[in-house]
């Protein structure tokens, strides 16, 4: 197996008499399911609550500039960490690995806020943000094995997109948990050190609920249960654990089709963050809103990111029976569209301008979902981990990248409409990436009843 400082993969326990089986994956489901979405949702309070201590730290006379550098260690250590520690998290027990990354990352920000040095200089404030990005890297891939072994292929897309509003939850509670912390403790360096001591009870909420695979409970495989096999299925190998070499070698790296959809994320995340990230600026620049305008507009992007990203996970499941690749085309199409109605509307109408920046948002973060759900279809769920943490370092350290810095020197060097160029290309290779898997998941997916749980 490898060295590991982590608890090792559940042991298979005696399976549970028949008659049990189905009340007891019924209930297990909900409590797994359950934790990962509180524990994950937990994860954010301790990501993005650096940014609402901003504007107390430049009191301290740092500029946006450095305070801006200090929190890209986040980001630069959030992409590499979600891939080799995605390789360790299919080594581990998920119960375990999910919340000691959550624990340590709460402490790390109570470190923070706790610590007067902790805030003292750039350097430091630098290497803290870079230790929490890469504990940060350890929620998404035990979270992927989790919804691997406990969710069929053909119910797999479903469960994340509703999973993936732990994304959503998470980001709406982390700025009212700064505002308690501030007023609980009347100190500013509470928005750092409170929501870190909430994230570490969040840990022991997923702890008590998280169970690793059916396996460890008593329970078949889920491919049993469901009598939903894709035809890559092998239970003499996909029910054991491999090496980080096999993972790496045999089953990821050598993947061809893998590649195609990391490169693929890598695009639909420039334009998802390129968008969302502009929106403000582009806005009172070129069409004409006001601050507040602009701030709405914007806010209304990420709310309709949630029914689209489960109408996405539900087509991807009802209608193309677990395929992946058709509904993100799709998606990527309709991005486009409503892409180039954002740009090129005159302006004069806020209505279209609004409704074609909420399209976007409707339709963009359901490729974001589905490309990592894609991922842990193409290799044996026992490499789920490493795999979606493949595309996740392509889309936070390629494409993000990407959307802040080179769409800024677009802009300023040719303008928007060099930037929107740019975002609808990239539209354009998302899906033809994508496509290279087209015929190769059909050839996966088994022609089977509907699922009888």
């Amino acid at each position: 197996m490898g060295f590991n400082l982590f608890p090792p993969p559940a042991a298979h326990q005696p399976l549970l008499p028949k008659e049990q089986v189905d009340k007891q994956y019924k209930t297990q489901r909900i409590k797994v399911f359950l934790g990962i979405f509180l524990g994950y949702a937990a994860y954010y309070f301790v990501r993005k609550n650096f940014s609402f201590a901003i504007p107390e730290l430049q009191k301290l006379g740092f500029s946006k500039g450095q305070l801006g550098f200090a929190l890209s260690a986040l980001s630069i250590a959030y992409g590499f960490s979600k891939f080799l520690m995605g390789n360790i998290s299919d080594r581990s027990n998920a119960r375990y690995f999910l919340s000691i990354g959550l624990v340590l990352s709460g402490f790390t920000m109570i470190f923070m806020g706790l610590i007067p040095f902790a805030t003292s200089s750039i350097a430091i404030m630098f290497v803290l943000l870079f230790i929490n990005g890469w504990v940060q890297g350890m929620g998404w891939p035990a979270c992927g094995r989790v919804v691997a072994h406990w969710y069929s292929i053909r119910e797999r897309g479903t469960a994340m997109s509703i999973w993936n509003l732990a994304h959503n939850f998470g980001g709406f509670l982390v700025g009212i948990l700064t505002v308690w912390g501030f007023e609980i403790f009347a100190d500013w360096h509470a928005k750092l050190y409170f929501p870190g001591m909430v994230a570490v009870l969040f840990a022991l909420i997923a702890l008590f609920l998280v169970r690793d695979t059916p396996q460890s409970v008593g329970l078949p495989p889920i491919e049993e249960y469901n009598n939903d096999y894709p035809k890559t299925y092998d239970a003499k190998t996909q029910e054991k654990e491999f090496s980080a070499k096999e993972i790496f070698l045999k089953y990821v790296l050598n993947n061809r089709l893998l590649w195609y959809i990391a490169v693929a994320n890598a695009f639909v995340y420039l334009v998802r963050n390129g968008i969302i990230n502009w929106a403000p600026t582009f806005l009172q620049e070129a069409k004409g809103y006001t601050q507040s305008e602009a701030a709405w507009s914007s806010g209304g992007y990420e709310l309709a990111a949630i029914p689209g990203t489960i109408l996405c996970g539900v087509m991807s499941d009802k209608f193309f029976k677990g395929r992946r690749a058709p509904v993100t085309i799709f998606y990527m199409t309709m991005t486009l569209i409503a892409v180039l109605v954002y740009w090129k509307n005159p302006g004069e109408s806020h209505l279209i301008q609004n409704l074609s920046l909420w399209a976007i948002g409707f339709f963009i973060y359901g490729p974001v979902m589905l490309i990592g759900v894609q991922a842990i279809d193409l290799v044996p769920k026992k490499a789920a981990g490493t795999a979606a943490g493949l595309t996740g370092l392509f889309g936070y350290f390629i494409g993000d990248l990407l959307a802040n810095a080179a769409l800024g020197s677009i802009v300023d060097k040719s303008g928007w409409d060099a930037c929107f160029m740019a975002i609808a290309i990239s539209c354009l290779l998302a899906i033809f990436f994508t496509a290279f898997t087209w015929n190769r998941e059909k050839k996966n997916l088994a022609n089977l009843t509907p699922l009888s749980h």
